[in-house]
């Protein structure tokens, strides 16, 4: 037979399964972040040209947002560059990229469609303006580059809109004065190697993959752009006030240069439009600062990435999924 428990006896059992219920109901709490999923979905991510850093670091990133936010769903998709960046995310067919400062610059002074709709989510890095010639080439300055085949970049990408500003800056009509070459960093580096162009203009990281593995394998020097140029580039309809002198420092790439080279560098943002999820844009915010160091062990410059500035991404404003973020860090 069952016996009976003394009324005391039952009321602490009662208390005592009611304590393990809400126990077990923390730890679910705890496990489980109810209230706080993943953003899922589809979203289309613009990069670059194949072995260009843009490609490259969107190849890290699309890993770490796998785990940051699993129910993503995130396609690549290869561009021309900053130029073709801006106007896919502008006009909807992509919903984040990476793009120059002068590019988006451009796209709104231009009235491009939707360049209303354009916002900031992060200032990322720096690009470095590259002129790359053989190292034998008597080429030692911009306007020596008058006569030459020169590879200026794919039509949409940033390379083009800064080769021609210097080329221009230094006196040369890039049309006339020069062969121009449109054409890749990947194409770029084998057109020189096998002696099909005399330069190339290249703008990114430090360093580029495609320019260090071309530095290995053929002897090649970076051409300097000088103070002055800049000061040049800085003139109204010239260039873009968000250009600034740099070092490209020695370590760069060891195998073609001693000493910093004079040149041109300009910020990447990352881009966004006004429309899009507020929640999935500080969580690829969040992804994008948190993962740094992991993506910057392949993409050196991704190390740049410093939380104090990536809050400055003129000339955008910033995204209202970005504000929220950099509140939420906020010391």
């Amino acid at each position: 037979m069952f016996q009976v428990l003394p009324r005391i006896g039952r009321r602490r059992a009662l208390q005592a399964s009611a304590a393990a219920f809400v126990a077990f109901g923390l730890l679910l709490w705890w496990l489980l972040p109810l209230g706080e999923s993943s953003p899922g979905g589809k979203v289309v991510f613009s990069t670059g040209t194949p072995n260009g850093v843009y490609q490259v670091y969107g190849d890290m990133l699309e890993e770490a947002l796998a785990k940051d936010m699993p129910s993503l769903d995130v396609t690549l998709e290869q561009s021309e560059g900053s130029q073709e960046n801006v106007a896919r995310v502008a006009t909807g067919q992509a919903d984040f990229t990476i793009a120059a400062a002068d590019a988006v610059e451009k796209y709104q002074a231009n009235g491009g469609p939707g360049a209303d709709l354009l916002r900031g989510c992060a200032r990322l890095y720096d690009d470095y303006v590259h002129v790359v010639v053989p190292r034998t080439s008597s080429v030692e300055s911009i306007a020596e580059l008058k006569g030459k085949r020169v590879a200026v970049g794919q039509r949409g990408s940033g390379v083009r809109l800064i080769a021609e500003q210097v080329l221009a800056a230094a006196g040369l009509d890039p049309e006339k004065d020069v062969t121009p070459v449109y054409v890749g960093i990947a194409d770029a580096t084998e057109l020189l190697a096998s002696k099909k162009i005399d330069a190339f203009f290249w703008s990114g990281g430090l360093p580029t993959r495609a320019v260090s593995e071309l530095s290995e394998r053929f002897d090649i020097k970076l051409v300097p752009i000088d103070a002055d140029l800049v000061a040049k580039l800085h003139q109204p309809g010239a260039g873009s006030s968000y250009y600034r002198a740099a070092l490209m420092p020695a370590d760069a790439y060891p195998s073609a240069q001693r000493v910093g080279v004079p040149t041109v560098a300009v910020a990447n943002l990352l881009v966004a439009r006004k429309g899009t999820d507020e929640t999935l844009t500080e969580g690829m915010t969040r992804t994008v600062i948190n993962s740094r160091d992991r993506i910057g062990e392949k993409v050196h410059a991704a190390q740049r990435v410093d939380l104090r500035t990536a809050i400055y991404t003129d000339p955008l404003k910033l995204h209202r999924g970005a504000q929220h973020y950099y509140r939420s860090v906020k010391p």
